[in-house]
């Protein structure tokens, strides 16, 4: 398969499943299990869950449809992940810290342009030979993003990032 065919296919489907895990929390009964895949609430933190998932399982059921052959793909995965959130980070608190509050159909705008953006960042990386293999650093980074995920989950820091504006509490636990 053609690593452009395939990043088409791959940005349909996380942008399918990256949708659906905002709602998979609450449909599971608030199962704790699915809560580390899932937005448990309205936080900056939480939404990023619905870019790293999608991308992180697609970039691992990619490496066996075309990674392996790529000698830079976990890097090229790790930054592209991270761009992703990063672009949703910047540009949620740059247009509500000019407006002064969020509007529904930018943050869904902004996960799709997240995920193109992305995914397109994977894409070019993929076909350029001249990039670093930084391969193991990049799972490793990963890992600790996968971790994060689990930790601040349950064990949330009391900042802005991780703090739900509707009911203005943190994590699962509903931490005040």
């Amino acid at each position: 398969m053609k690593i452009k065919t395939w990043q088409v296919i791959v940005v349909i489907l996380t942008l399918i499943v990256g949708t659906l895990l905002h709602f998979t929390y609450k449909w599971s009964g608030e199962n704790k299990i699915v809560a580390i895949f899932s937005a448990v609430n309205e936080s900056t933190w939480e939404h990023l869950k619905l870019v790293f998932f999608p991308m992180l399982i697609m970039g691992i059921i990619g490496y066996f449809v075309i990674g392996k052959d790529i000698k830079n793909y976990w890097t090229a995965q790790a930054i592209g992940i991270v761009v992703a959130m990063a672009f949703i980070t910047i540009f949620f608190y740059t247009y509500t810290g000019i407006i002064g509050k969020n509007f529904a159909v930018l943050d869904i705008g902004s996960f799709v342009v997240a995920v193109l953006l992305g995914e397109y960042v994977i894409y070019k990386l993929m076909i350029n030979n001249n990039i670093e293999d930084l391969n193991k650093i990049s799972i490793l980074l990963l890992i600790s993003l996968f971790l994060s995920f689990l930790v601040y989950t349950f064990n949330p820091i009391k900042i802005q990032y991780f703090r739900d504006p509707i009911d203005d509490t943190y994590g699962v636990y509903k931490l005040k």
